[in-house]
């Protein structure tokens, strides 16, 4: 099928970005030129949903070294650079994505990029998979296997597990010791600072940072704020994690209490509504609120949007909220890249 996609014609600028990115990836470099010998994957479809970036741009090349039939789709719309999916589809792999997608248009690029009927699949956050169990069951007799990357889409092929619904067999990714103990403590950790630095053009140092949420993300997201200069209060409600957090120097409490010191406040627990009215109603004025879990369910906007008098577009991915009460205003920084 025809790519779906903004603009083809952003593909040199997308090529330079992966071949940066290449260049600094030396054990992928290696499976590439095994992949160009042995082609294991040669007469097979593959499916990619990741975040679509530099990085997971070149993974996807990297599979199509090895013989597949390669079709990509975006996991988050957010992340998606549109010059990076050009550059693939100009290399010969099939993409449905684009920046800013809405949840409609999301959840159909998805749709067709299960409809291409893969063998193996690679998914980030549990949507294609659930998307194969809900709409197509015929399709998985296709499908040998495949993998999931992050902690939120793990959790949900175990609830599919355990419900004993899961067709197709899937390698947790995000349990080997390099993703969790690099990727989501030291990758998450920086990218989620890049991305709110980015956005805000504020200056961490000297802020009081709430990071809600002690797992594997978490310690990274903690240990970059304070790198940066920040005083960090941890909440989570594990007392090991909340113990570990301690001894690792950060003071640990309820999110009730730490809604009234900080100025910025960042959910990495994957749990729906960690951050709700009676949160909001007690946080200072101009605060600034991020999810760096997977899906934006943390941070409720329902309950922001009843106690707001109206919202306003501050800057480029940045939604603020001016409360009924025109005592405060809140901001909420999208994450933008992963």
């Amino acid at each position: 099928m025809k790519s779906k996609i903004k603009d083809i014609n952003l593909a040199p600028s997308g090529h330079k970005k992966i071949n940066w990115v290449k260049s600094h990836m030396p054990v992928l470099n290696l499976i590439e030129k095994q992949f160009e010998k042995d082609k294991p994957f040669q007469g097979k479809k593959v499916v990619i949903c990741l975040h679509l970036e530099a990085k997971t741009a070149y993974l996807a090349k990297v599979v199509q070294a090895g013989g597949a039939e390669v079709t990509v789709t975006a996991s988050n719309p957010l992340s998606t650079q549109d010059d990076v999916v050009a550059a693939l589809v100009d290399s010969g792999i099939t993409a449905y994505a684009w920046h800013g997608a809405t949840d409609e248009e999301y959840f159909a690029h998805i749709d067709l990029a299960v409809n291409s009927k893969p063998n193996l699949i690679i998914d980030d956050g549990g949507d294609m998979v659930a998307l194969f169990h809900k709409k197509y069951p015929e399709y998985l007799e296709n499908i040998i296997g495949g993998c999931e990357e992050t902690t939120t889409g793990i959790v949900r092929l175990r609830s599919l597990e355990k419900e004993g619904v899961l067709k197709v067999p899937m390698i947790a990714v995000n349990d080997a010791m390099s993703k969790y103990l690099f990727d989501n403590r030291y990758g998450t950790g920086q990218s989620v600072w890049d991305g709110i630095m980015r956005t805000t053009n504020l200056v961490v140092a000297g802020k009081s940072v709430v990071v809600i949420g002690y797992g594997w993300c978490g310690k990274g997201v903690a240990m970059r704020a304070k790198g940066l200069g920040a005083n960090v209060t941890v909440c989570e409600i594990d007392p090991i994690k909340a113990t570990e957090a301690i001894m690792d120097g950060f003071r640990v409490m309820p999110v009730e209490q730490a809604s009234e010191i900080g100025d910025f406040f960042i959910t990495v627990t994957g749990n729906k509504n960690v951050l709700r009215a009676e949160h909001f109603s007690s946080m200072k004025d101009k605060a600034i609120l991020a999810n760096a879990g997977h899906f934006d369910i943390e941070i409720s906007k329902p309950d922001l949007c009843e106690l707001a008098e109206r919202t306003n577009n501050a800057k480029p991915n940045i939604e603020e909220y001016i409360l009924k009460d025109r005592k405060k205003n809140l901001f909420i920084s999208r994450r933008t890249i992963s």
